[in-house]
């Protein structure tokens, strides 16, 4: 069974920087595509950034250039680094991996959310 537990939300000035973790935990697991959401209150959840299983990333506009996705495959870990962070970027940040296992195949998770809040 595949586990993921995010990291590193918390409270940031603005123009401060975060990095979110999304570790996965399993047996014989890959991770082929990884999502970024982000959720502010009263709000649906937005995609933010898409990484593929080519590399290839895709970032929504309002965090081009300051926002980079990656994964890490030796440590399965998934993460967001937030730069230049601004006050509309408050919200819960989810990870949503495509992950392939041996136990469970191809399939999509999500992590548990953590939560960003920028204000000075």
């Amino acid at each position: 069974q595949v586990q993921l537990v995010e990291s590193g939300g918390g409270l940031v000035q603005p123009g401060g920087s975060l990095r979110l973790s999304c570790a996965a935990s399993g047996s014989g697991l890959s991770i082929i595509a990884v999502r970024w959401y982000r959720q502010a209150p009263g709000d649906q959840r937005d995609l933010v950034a898409v990484i593929g299983s080519d590399g290839s990333t895709n970032y929504t506009d309002s965090v081009k250039g300051r926002f980079t996705i990656s994964i890490d495959n030796a440590k399965n870990t998934m993460y967001l680094q937030m730069n230049s962070l601004k006050p509309e970027d408050t919200a819960v940040y989810y990870c949503n991996p495509i992950i392939q296992s041996w136990m469970t195949g191809l399939s999509d998770y999500w992590g548990q959310g953590t939560q960003v809040t920028v204000s000075s």
